[in-house]
């Protein structure tokens, strides 16, 4: 079971992979927990990276430090929308 407002924020996210990357909102729809991001996602190079965080910032009223960057949060979907949630709902 989720949290209060994972939803909202697993809509955010996928907001801002579509508007930041200019995915197809049909395409968008699409992603799932096990999405591939990073590396499967071409328009997600590591210029857009800087982007999509920075959106995601806004949008939730977060502070990703950039210690916290790493491979893993941005592997999938899934584990983006996680970390996004973990500081969102805390």
């Amino acid at each position: 079971m989720q949290p209060d407002g994972y939803h909202e924020v697993e809509e955010t996210v996928r907001g801002v992979l579509r508007d930041v990357l200019g995915i197809d909102a049909a395409r968008a729809a699409t992603f799932d927990e096990a999405t591939p991001l990073f590396g499967a996602l071409p328009e997600l190079d590591s210029m857009a990276v800087a982007g999509v965080l920075t959106e995601i910032e806004d949008r939730l009223g977060i502070v990703i430090d950039d210690d916290e960057v790493d491979g893993e949060m941005l592997e999938t979907f899934g584990a983006l929308v996680q970390f996004s949630a973990a500081k969102a709902l805390t």
